[in-house]
């Protein structure tokens, strides 16, 4: 029997209210003072031989693993689609309102939490649009092929070392009707959103607004969704022209040239298989120094700060020293929550982490939780059978820390300091996805 592919697409917005906490930026508590530009979830819904498929991408920091399961079951009883077969994932802007516990370490003190009439609101959004989608959908047809944008056009790359691993593929999956007008279009691409900086105190998506708007004027009408590769290393630090809304055009709109560029060369096809497959895995936690060591760690950093800040050090320089800062507080932070027996939310609600592989024809799509260094999302495209493979990443929940790689574990910083996971983290995670992918 011929399979024919349904699809239902649809968005909503999902913008804080004014004065509701923007994440994203330690030791600067910003709240919404106002809305650049509307932050939205958007979702594709799938359908073809009996199996069935959502996938949500929200312009949004983080989203607790707490709260996906609580979508998850709500949309599985408005649709019946099986709760593994829905994927929920952030594009992490640093200019949206929190959705999960908070890693810094005002925040640990304070007991600072996400706005929790925000949160409600924003699951009850989550699950109608899944169950709009999933109610009006149309016969499609649908592709997925890449593109390429990166440090050659001065749009992004590594953040811990300018020639280091990225990756600048342009991942894109696209959606017809069968009168061939575009319906629905999801990106895939790893850079982190942080392009506005923690000047900011207004609500927007950063450089995918952009890709959006881009599309707007190429494809009127085409529901657009933003989900985050593998970036727990890749940033614009070293090759953006500036932290403005103008620098953050320029990005978007060279990334949105690009996915133009290949939904337009797309041969889609209505006859496509759809599978989903998913594993909870156990991941170990780091060994937390001493109270002493991780004081002596803050000091050590506060003093190289001030240094180059005395020396009116380049701004590069004076970025990457506080981000220093940042790690040895949080690190601090922990320790301190330890010792007085508090709980930490970003640990006890993210584990076990959930390795999820959606299969689209002959595609897949690894999607995992948590920032992920890129040489990990490199080495399971590079391993897997199938060419058309991309990780996305902050899929179904978030994770404790970064997951690095062993090298910078050891070399210490920013993201091997913030993480409360071991460097097999990061093993686990590619050998588990191979294995679902197999």
């Amino acid at each position: 029997m011929k399979k024919v592919l349904k699809a239902g697409v649809g968005s909503v917005d999902i913008s804080p209210g004014e004065s509701i906490e923007l994440g994203g930026y330690p030791h600067y508590l910003r709240h919404n003072t106002g809305i650049h530009d509307p932050l939205y979830a958007s979702c594709i819904y799938l359908e073809s031989g009996g199996q069935r498929l959502i996938m949500i991408a929200m312009d949004i920091l983080f989203y607790s693993k707490k709260y996906v399961s609580s979508v998850r079951k709500r949309i599985r009883e408005r649709t019946g689609v099986n709760e593994e077969n829905i994927m929920i994932c952030c594009s992490h802007t640093h200019s949206g309102p929190w959705a999960s516990g908070r890693l810094d370490l005002e925040a640990l003190e304070m007991g600072l939490r996400p706005d929790e009439g925000y949160v409600e609101e924003l699951g009850g959004k989550l699950v109608e649009l899944a169950s709009d989608c999933a109610a009006n959908t149309f016969e499609a047809k649908i592709a997925i092929e890449k593109g390429r944008c990166g440090k050659e056009q001065g749009v992004g790359g590594n953040r811990r070392n300018p020639e280091g691993p990225c990756d600048p593929l342009v991942w894109t999956i696209g959606v017809q009707d069968m009168d061939g007008s575009w319906r629905g279009c999801l990106v895939r691409y790893a850079l982190h959103p942080t392009v506005i900086h923690a000047e900011s105190t207004v609500v927007t998506a950063d450089y995918p607004c952009y890709i959006r708007e881009y599309l707007a004027r190429t494809k009127p009408g085409m529901v657009f969704a933003f989900a985050q590769g593998t970036s727990g290393d890749q940033s614009t630090r070293y090759f953006r022209k500036g932290q403005s809304f103008d620098e953050a055009e320029r990005i978007g709109s060279l990334i949105g040239a690009e996915v133009d560029r290949v939904l337009n060369s797309m041969q889609l096809s209505s006859e496509v298989d759809i599978s989903v497959k998913s594993r909870q895995i156990e991941v170990k936690l780091r060994t937390l120094p001493s109270r002493e060591e991780a004081e002596r760690s803050v000091e050590a950093a506060k003093k190289a700060l001030d240094e180059v800040i005395a020396r009116k050090g380049p701004y590069l320089e004076e970025q990457n020293a506080s981000l220093v800062l940042l790690g040895a507080e949080d690190l601090l932070g922990y320790v301190l929550m330890k010792e007085k027996g508090e709980r930490i939310d970003l640990l006890e609600d993210e584990l076990p982490a959930e390795i999820q592989v959606i299969s689209i024809g002959d595609a897949r799509i690894v999607c995992v939780p948590g920032e992920i260094f890129v040489e990990f999302g490199l080495e399971i495209a590079e391993k897997s059978l199938k060419t058309k493979t991309f990780v996305i990443e902050l899929a179904n929940g978030c994770l404790p820390g970064y997951v690095c790689t062993e090298k910078a574990f050891y070399e210490g910083g920013y993201e091997a300091d913030t993480s409360l996971l071991t460097p097999e983290t990061g093993r686990i995670f590619v050998d588990t996805a191979l294995s679902l992918l197999e």
